[in-house]
């Protein structure tokens, strides 16, 4: 990726000297259909742009990422490409105080979802288009000063075939018009209110479309009218459920407009479900994008459900954090991601029927934001960004998950009114405007009275995640004498110990009757803070059989238990009453497991007595989630067949007494593929999918078919002529994806020298067909056949960082890592690697670091395994 990066200290310079007034901006899209006439095949893309210099005289670039420029007129004047473009920048010399730039470019269509993404569907032929710019691919698609710091209004026209449906941030102006030359017709699109480059968006193809529109009265009697809409390919049309959408995302702005006031700014709400997306969602403003996994062909639990949901209003909270109000540079990214994953599940709880999103946001979102914050990469909220690479690498779980926890404690902090009063007065006082960390600290002071600063040196602008430990005595009456709660954090890089404030309940659990419920019966609130805080409350209270530090999970941190509670937890965790404090419980055991304080083993028979009895069926398929990461990664080598047979025996077991077409039936029938590996099982799957075979209430839909055949591909049983017969049934986008992945699960060292060339050799296959490949490859009871590709792993990495868009590398470096040896050579390759390459980009040697340190980590949790005897 050499030339693509851009320094924050440039970012800085140019932002000093420039203000952009606007862009026009003209596309060709009708080069998307037929024949491709050229490779790459490209689009016409004609901008102006018509900005300011403080300093007239001087020079700076533009940013564009493409093929070639036709040609490029500054002030009237003439530029020659050849001299001043580079490929990724145009030269700009002799600038006026008032500027007026117009490039016309050949871009090109993208296969990696980065810039103007193309996608044919297998299923009709169709093709559909789209942008996804995140953080700085706007300039693969017009020329543009591609930092967020630099607003401005856009104005887009988009050329395209006629019977297309085409949309952009702002609402259409006026007709769809032919176009000059005749063929195909022209939309024009009404100017944005001032943005950043990278939440501008196109889209155009043959969507389906769906119309619906939220209305709402102010208390001065104003109405605010939005015209909503959703979309999805023509294929998908059958599948889509535009109006649970549709409730969501008006349960959504009924919330923001109650508790923000700030009206929505952006007019229009489109929101597209698209093909092959890099990412979850993506926020732009008037037309926000999704991953199409979100439109469901087959059965799913009700989790899925309220993740969509959770998504839909995560990203219609960036309208006003991170839309309205950005960020100057990448190094405040939590100003709009931490807010948006805090305000996602917040508004979800408060307005949707997904009543229970803290108990995924403590089970699911903080374990990513845990593993995150022990990696040696871990970082403070507030970041170091210095260019865009690294800014790419930060969209991660300390930036989402553990911002938003932090943001959750704040709330408990500062208190929840004064918490949103402060949001109110940061949105009006910097609309379309950028902040920094101070900006919205100073508000928070104003409305709660609280220091600020020292909440942000020790939350935002520090890294690592503190444990919390209870200590109890009691006397002879079984009174608790002395609680208190021990607070420990791992060195950080420099040595220090940083040791946090922490507003937690600590409740007490017991058994009133023999053989029933673990219930709360003493809670105490209080600040925890240095090493050790005593919970006075709690003196004299009788003597628990379990203590919960961070009930009700005000705080973040990871909590440890007493001997006395670990032991109630191995032999009653399933007769805990409360659903949160489950799943804590079951977090906190993961984590033992992972810093090897648990024996997998132990973890998995956890699994095997308790998972059963979980009635929360996001907490259920977290757990399978852990238990096949324990098997793979932290079971001693000596006991993996042996955990695994007990694993799928268990889970056939539940799958069999599940309520027949449950949430619960399916989550366990997806768990036993996953771990099947005797030929009994093997052979149950084969008759499922034949239907010789029945268990009462599943239905082995279409999507269950391929979680099915995966397992059987990876032992033998479906050769190719079976996957492409399922792919003749099901050809499809989610069908192609499949087969992939299927036929690089297969056990034969020609197959995984093929699947390896496909994605290391070729860059033929697209973003989401490089990601079925490389899952298909590792296979976790192929070990043996994927060991010779551990040195090549190494061989081949700045090669691909070199050649391959950044998206497409990390897949690549990331996914390729020899993780399944699971073996001191491997550690020490690696280890290898990186002395050996201390000039490698930053951000390549971070995600080779990230992965050697899970390794270590694995082999840590193995030894622990088998000390256990």
């Amino acid at each position: 990726m050499p030339g693509e990066n851009l320094t924050r200290d440039e970012a800085r310079e140019r932002s000093r000297l420039l203000s952009v007034d606007g862009y026009e901006i003209a596309l060709d899209l009708r080069s998307a259909t037929g024949e491709a006439a050229e490779e790459p095949r490209t689009f016409r893309s004609t901008t102006t742009i018509r900005f300011r210099c403080a300093e007239p005289g001087a020079a700076t670039f533009v940013d564009l990422l493409a093929p070639a420029v036709d040609s490029a007129v500054l002030n009237g004047r003439r530029l020659d490409p050849a001299a001043a473009f580079d490929g990724t920048r145009l030269e700009l010399e002799d600038l006026r105080a008032e500027n007026v730039l117009t490039v016309d470019a050949r871009c090109a269509y993208s296969r990696t979802g980065e810039g103007m993404h193309r996608f044919v569907d297998p299923a009709d032929g169709e093709v559909y288009l789209y942008t996804q710019y995140e953080p700085a691919d706007a300039r693969r698609v017009f020329a543009n000063f591609e930092q967020p710091d630099l607003k401005a209004p856009f104005s887009f026209s988009v050329t395209a075939p006629e019977e297309w449906t085409v949309l952009s941030n702002g609402a259409q102006d006026g007709g769809v018009s032919p176009a000059a030359d005749g063929a195909g017709a022209t939309w024009r699109f009404l100017p944005t209110e001032p943005i950043s480059t990278y939440i501008t968006t196109v889209l155009a193809g043959p969507y389906h479309l769906v119309r619906d529109d939220y209305r709402r009265v102010f208390e001065d009697g104003t109405e605010l009218e939005i015209p909503l809409a959703a979309l999805c390919r023509r294929s998908l049309a059958p599948h889509f459920d535009a109006d649970d959408i549709f409730t969501v995302t008006k349960q959504g702005l009924d919330f923001f407009h109650e508790h923000f006031d700030y009206p929505y700014p952006f007019g229009k709400y489109d929101q597209a479900f698209v093909p092959e997306y890099n990412l979850g969602a993506m926020e732009n403003p008037g037309c926000v994008t999704f991953n199409e996994a979100f439109v469901f062909r087959g059965k799913v639990t009700d989790t899925s459900y309220e993740n969509r949901a959770t998504v839909i209003l995560h990203e219609m909270a960036h309208m006003w954090f991170g839309d309205l109000v950005t960020m100057e540079w990448w190094d405040d990214l939590w100003l709009k991601e931490s807010f948006a994953d805090f305000m996602g599940t917040f508004s979800l709880v408060e307005s949707t029927r997904f009543r229970d999103g803290w108990i995924t946001f403590a089970n699911r979102r903080k374990a990513w934001a845990y593993r995150a914050d022990q990696l040696p990469s871990t970082h403070p909220i507030t970041a170091d960004i210095r260019d865009l690479e690294d800014a790419k690498l930060n969209f991660d779980g300390i930036t989402y998950a553990k911002g938003a926890a932090v943001l959750k404690q704040l709330v408990a902090y500062v208190g929840r009114d004064a918490f949103l009063e402060g949001a109110r007065r940061y949105f009006k006082r910097h609309a379309y405007g950028n902040t920094r960390l101070e900006h919205l600290l100073s508000v928070l002071e104003e409305t709660s009275g609280r220091d600020m600063a020292a909440w942000s040196r020790a939350w935002l602008q520090t890294s690592g995640v503190n444990t919390l430990t209870p200590q109890a005595t009691y006397d002879a009456n079984d009174r608790i004498t002395q609680l208190t709660v021990h607070q420990e954090a791992d060195p950080a890089a420099d040595g220090t110990v940083r040791l946090r404030p922490h507003r937690v309940a600590v409740g007490l659990y017991h058994r009133p009757d023999a053989g029933g419920s673990l219930v709360r019966y003493a809670r105490a609130e209080l600040d925890v803070t240095g090493p050790s805080t005593v919970v006075e409350e709690l003196t004299g209270v009788q003597r628990p059989e379990l203590i919960l530090v961070n009930d009700e999970d005000l705080t973040y941190c990871k909590t440890r238990f007493d001997e006395v509670s670990l032991d109630t937890l191995r032999h009653h965790l399933g007769d805990l009453s409360e659903p949160l404090a489950r799943a804590q419980c079951w977090t906190a055991l993961w984590n033992l497991t992972r810093d090897a304080l648990m024996p997998a083993r132990d973890f998995l028979d956890l699994v095997l007595r308790c998972a059963g009895g979980e009635s929360d069926i996001g907490v259920l398929q977290m757990v399978h989630a852990w238990a096949r990461s324990a098997l793979v990664h932290y079971t001693a080598p000596e006991r993996r067949e042996r955990s695994a047979r007990a694993l799928a025996e268990g889970a056939l077991g539940e799958l069999r007494l599940a309520a027949p077409g449950s949430d619960h039936q399916l989550a366990w029938a997806r768990f036993f593929a996953q771990v099947a590996g005797e030929s009994a099982d093997l052979q149950l799957l084969r008759g499922l999918l034949a239907g010789s075979a029945k268990i009462d209430g599943l239905e082995v839909d279409q999507e269950l078919r391929w979680a099915f055949l995966e397992p059987l591909a990876a032992h033998g049983l479906a050769d190719d002529t079976v996957l492409t017969a399922e792919l003749t049934r099901d050809n499809t986008a989610s069908g192609q994806r499949h087969h992939m992945r299927c036929l690089a699960a297969r056990p034969s060292t020609k197959v995984k020298a093929e699947a390896w060339a496909d994605v290391i050799e070729s860059d033929r296959r697209s973003n989401a067909l490089v990601a079925s490949v490389v899952a298909g490859f590792n296979q976790s009871g192929q070990r043996e056949l994927l060991a010779p590709y551990a040195p090549r792993y190494f061989e081949m990495l700045e090669r691909v960082w070199q050649e391959r868009s950044i998206e497409i590398a990390m897949e690549i470096v990331r996914g390729f890592f020899p993780a399944l040896q699971a073996d001191q050579k491997t550690l020490d390759l690696a280890r290898d690697w990186l002395e050996q390459h201390p000039d490698a980009p930053p951000a390549l040697r971070r995600l080779v670091l990230e992965a050697q340190d899970d390794l270590a980590r694995g082999l840590r949790g193995q030894a622990c395994d088998a000390a256990a005897g």
